[in-house]
């Protein structure tokens, strides 16, 4: 694919070299949008082209081409990988220009129709949420999605230009490569997935661990190199007995194995903790039949009872999106089965239609619309996310975290009492499904039925199950009901609620404080509820409102108010001293923090390692600026990592390990193997004696054969452990170490 290996040329090139390497990116997207052109097309492309090279002309990218060579590549990305049409390329094309030149939108709209100028509009807002230097990311995220609902067009686009700059990242700082993928993978890879484009989604996570997770990713994809040939040979012995049967039966098909992605196996060695070699399905066959839209399921399992006439299935591994197919369009029949040599395959049965509409997601879904129906799903979906647009009050990096698991999440179908099927994300409660029937039986549900059984609201409902819910017309909404909830329309709802019975209570309290503040003579004002509310750190006066009515609050303090003119002035406080760490972190200006050494250096800066990855030099690492205890170092691949460089990109600090020989740090290992006589005496001699590691606490549990040993010791660094952790697997009957963060 070209708009991989576009930039490979070393630049910067000569101006003349340069003009041609432009022009053939040109040509290359007028090629594949050649049979999309109608009348007029091609001139509309061509004034947006010059358009966009005269605003970017003095521009280049980090890796020093022109950059006009972006928005073309991302016009290509929207026309080939995600079936997008001339419209979109245009956008694409103009995407960066008002945000980023001199042109303005009142430009694009004397050159272009009203949708081209919404678009660009939309990708513009984008642009500045988005950018590096926001302070925080999450705060107009409803902003992007309130586009996306007017127009997905607009967030297709920024997936490909997305995509285009995880491609294109080698000469990027490692600080701001860090924020980049920690934000594909918190929020774009799961809105490419929602939005149907696996391909692309499957690409962004390789592309992110590979700048995260680096030698794991070169690790997986060498082994994937070395098993090359063994995996090719075993597909085309697996392939051959169904090929001619499927030719017998004469089907019109492709049938062909395709590797699982490096983040997949790399996600599977984690869950099930297993090695790279006990990872079975390492690829899948895909068999795509062409056939006619009516007959199409009739078809699929045709294909599927012939595969299970040679190969064995797994019952547990059958999952008919034929029937239901998902909410993002993917329709599919996947099975497992047993292979030569006692290895589980699994295999995807799609038609033409079905495969397009997984390359290509939403795009392919509206180009075979055939009426409303097809495409109530997606509605369903963007109507579901208008709707908690509308009513959302929560706070910004709230809001993200539920839009990614009501919105980002799988769906299960279940069924109202009727039949009717309901669409919920994975993790949906009882709860959840009554205020997604109604709001009112919502409010007033105080339990379900399902599949004819009595459960608690907050039972996890699961694919297929049918739905009663009971309401009592005493029952009200409580706070507990907001830890166990998982769509945001229960959340809103039962929030608003809670809300309108706080404002209920806080009204008693408003009587009380009148009282007091007429004892002062100060006026009961908005004005000087929220200077108390501020008092006492509250975030609105219906708060304090509130405390006052639940006597939570006595307003003691009051007596050190002075009163002028009915106003309050709040009593004058001294200043506390900070202390030294977060004085050192704030003294910290951009120069200072490129790059933080520790070893001989690290007094000099104040640092803690973070509990929650617990860090050892040799990692690979970041600094992060918090706001109470200075700066804070963790694990790129800590579990909190995600969320912290993709919300707060701007607080990163780029940090390496000096070596020091002088400090020792705790770290945890796991050890598995046969529970074998002097197998203790083995592991504490190696430890200790050989390799001169300090143990600091040591359990061993055996059973049935199989020991199980936590063993915590103090190493200089990662080349330390990662020795320590061979010579152990060198050991006769240990089978796995693994590395854990000590308490």
């Amino acid at each position: 694919m070209e708009t991989k290996t576009a930039k490979k040329a070393n630049y910067p090139l000569n101006e003349e070299d340069e003009k041609k390497e432009i022009l053939r990116q040109y040509r290359g997207l007028l090629r594949v949008l050649k049979s999309k052109f109608k009348p007029g097309d091609k001139t509309l492309l061509r004034n947006a082209f010059e358009m966009a090279v005269e605003a970017h002309k003095t521009m280049r990218r980090k890796s020093g081409e022109p950059y006009i060579l972006h928005p073309i590549a991302v016009a290509r990305i929207c026309v080939e990988e995600i079936g997008l049409g001339v419209s979109s390329a245009i956008c694409a094309l103009l995407h960066d220009t008002v945000e980023d030149t001199d042109i303005t939108l009142d430009d694009i709209r004397r050159e272009f129709d009203p949708e081209i100028t919404k678009i660009v509009d939309g990708l513009t807002k984008i642009a500045v949420v988005m950018d590096t230097n926001t302070s925080k990311q999450a705060e107009n995220f409803r902003k992007i999605l309130l586009t996306l609902t007017d127009d997905p067009r607009v967030i297709l686009i920024k997936l490909a230009d997305r995509l285009h700059n995880m491609r294109t990242m080698e000469f990027m700082k490692r600080e701001k490569q860090l924020k980049i993928c920690s934000e594909t993978i918190y929020v774009y890879a799961p809105l490419a997935h929602r939005m149907g484009l696996y391909s692309i989604k499957i690409e962004m996570e390789d592309l992110a661990m590979k700048y995260m997770e680096p030698d794991t990713y070169r690790y997986i994809a060498q082994k994937l190199q070395d098993t090359k040939r063994e995996r090719t040979r075993y597909i085309n012995d697996f392939i051959r007995p169904l090929k001619d049967k499927l030719q017998k039966a004469g089907f019109d098909f492709e049938i062909f194995g395709r590797p699982k992605s490096i983040h997949s196996i790399w996600n599977k060695i984690k869950k099930k903790g297993v090695s790279f070699e006990e990872v079975y399905d390492l690829f899948a066959i895909r068999i795509i039949v062409n056939a006619l839209h009516e007959k199409e399921k009739e078809e699929c399992w045709k294909v599927y009872s012939i595969i299970t006439d040679e190969y064995t299935p797994s019952p547990e591994r059958l999952r008919d999106w034929l029937s239901n197919p998902k909410s993002n369009g993917y329709e599919a029949l996947h099975t497992t089965v047993m292979g030569p040599g006692g290895k589980w395959v699994e295999i995807q049965i799609r038609t033409k239609r079905m495969n397009e509409i997984a390359e290509k997601g939403l795009a392919a879904h509206w180009k075979y619309k055939e009426g409303k129906d097809d495409s109530s799903r997606f509605e369903q979906w963007f109507n579901q996310i208008r709707e908690t647009l509308s009513s959302q009050e929560s706070s910004a990096d709230d809001f993200l975290q539920e839009f990614k698991t009501s919105f980002l999440a799988e769906d299960i179908y279940v069924y109202t009492p009727k039949g009717d099927i309901r669409m919920l994300p994975i993790g949906a409660t009882a709860l959840d499904f009554a205020f997604n029937v109604h709001t009112e039986i919502g409010s007033k549900c105080i339990g379900a039925k399902v599949n004819h059984k009595l459960v608690p609201l907050s039972h996890k409902l699961r694919s297929g199950d049918q739905i009663e819910i009971i309401t009592s017309s005493k029952q009200k909404p409580n706070s507990e009901w907001l830890e166990f909830v998982v769509t945001s329309k229960a959340k809103s709802k039962i929030k608003d609620s809670l809300k309108e019975e706080k404002r209920k209570i806080a009204d008693d309290g408003k009587g009380i404080l009148k009282r007091k503040l007429d004892h002062i003579d100060a006026e009961m004002s908005q004005e000087n509820m929220d200077e108390l509310a501020k008092f006492y750190k509250l975030n609105s006066s219906l708060e304090l409102l509130y405390e006052i009515a639940i006597k939570k609050n006595s307003l003691q303090d009051l007596k050190d108010f002075t009163v002028a003119g009915g106003k309050l002035i709040p009593p004058k406080i001294e200043k506390l001293e900070p202390p030294k760490e977060i004085e050192t972190s704030k003294s910290f200006n951009r120069k200072d923090t490129e790059l933080v050494i520790f070893g001989e250096t690290g007094d000099k800066i104040m640092y803690t390692l973070a509990n929650c990855c617990k860090p050892i030099p040799g990692d690979d690492v970041f600094g992060f600026i918090t706001t109470g205890e200075g700066l804070k170092i963790h694990r790129t691949n800590c579990p909190n990592a995600t969320r912290l460089l993709s919300n707060y990109g701007h607080r990163v600090v780029k940090t390496k390990w000096a070596k020091n020989k002088e400090i020792s740090f705790l770290t945890g290992l796991k050890i598995i193997g046969l529970d074998d006589v002097g197998v203790i005496h083995k592991i504490t001699n190696l430890i200790s004696g050989e390799l001169k590691v300090n143990i600091s606490a040591m359990t061993i549990e055996a059973k049935e054969g199989i020991f199980e040993g936590n063993v915590k010791v103090f190493v200089h660094d990662k080349d330390e452990l990662d020795n320590l952790v061979a010579e152990l697997l060198r050991l006769p009957g240990i089978e796995r170490v693994d590395r854990y963060d000590t308490e």
